[in-house]
């Protein structure tokens, strides 16, 4: 566990969600939301960088990975409760404004927060995935995404993804990860998929998924987007798409080459760029005209 990390547990709407809290300043922290296969053990690193920044952070597992908050009904897993989690948590926080920041699924999570919530977002990091219309117009239009998102569809199947991605010791997801998340971050993500209910909660998020949850608004607060041009997963066909999906003031950074896993693999540009937003609009500031 890194210096000053510490865990708890928060209770939204009856679920109990694990977070890693990092001390940090007197202004507005930040809220790390992680993607699939993974934990909030994804953000480990870039919360480091941040403290030491002076920036606290509250990385939660979310629903379906903590194991007070796996209900079993798909329909639980809609992103609009995936997003009241959000807005419960920082209630429950005692926070009326936030940096949010989210990475694969956690981005559209958080790009959804932020649409729907924006005088609760104080400045949104995006990593990886893009705006969440951009990125359904890509998967129509853009053969190159349209095979690349091929898994999504075999996730949503009943029991097959489970068997194989649990099947010979989870070998799928490690040779997923690569050699680019450090080994202590693939124990901890495996420890909690693997434990009983967790995978079928987690690929649960693909299952109930929407048409509807593609409509989501443009986001008007401070945007900052990532992605790596080596993503085996999201191409470059929706990337170009998402400044179209924000109205407020936009910042794009593109990685050369590097993997999908941008928090692990590039820690310090992920933090510098949330280092930036807050540094533009800090705690208390005038929201920018929308």
């Amino acid at each position: 566990m890194p210096r000053d990390e510490s865990n708890s547990t928060v209770t939204v709407g009856g679920l109990g969600f694990d977070v890693r809290s990092r001390p940090g300043g007197e202004g507005d922290p930040v809220i790390l939301l992680h993607g699939f296969p993974e934990t909030s053990a994804s953000w480990s690193t870039v919360a480091d960088l941040l403290a030491t920044a002076g920036i606290a952070s509250y990385a939660p597992d979310q629903r379906g990975y903590s194991p007070g908050a796996r209900p079993t009904d798909i329909a639980d897993y809609r992103l609009q409760e995936l997003v009241g989690d959000i807005v419960g948590l920082c209630d429950e926080f005692g926070l009326e404004r936030v940096h949010l920041a989210g990475h694969d699924w956690g981005a559209i999570v958080a790009w959804a927060v932020a649409a729907a919530h924006p005088e609760r977002v104080t400045t949104l990091t995006a990593v990886s995935v893009p705006h969440p219309a951009a990125f359904a117009w890509a998967r129509e239009n853009d053969p190159d995404q349209r095979e690349r998102s091929g898994y999504m569809e075999f996730f949503a199947k009943p029991d097959e993804p489970e068997q194989a991605l649990l099947a010979d010791d989870c070998v799928a997801l490690r040779l997923g990860f690569g050699d680019v998340v450090p080994a202590d971050a693939v124990a901890e993500h495996l420890r909690v998929l693997t434990a009983p209910g967790a995978m079928t909660a987690a690929l649960n998020w693909y299952r109930a998924m929407d048409p509807a949850d593609q409509e989501i608004a443009d986001v008007t607060v401070p945007t900052t987007f990532i992605w790596s041009s080596g993503d085996i997963a999201i191409r470059r066909a929706g990337v170009e798409r998402c400044g179209q999906h924000v109205s407020g003031p936009y910042r794009y950074i593109e990685i050369p080459d590097g993997s999908h896993w941008v928090p692990e693999e590039f820690p310090s540009v992920v933090a510098d760029a949330i280092t930036v937003q807050i540094e533009a609009y800090p705690s208390g500031a005038p929201l920018p005209p929308r």
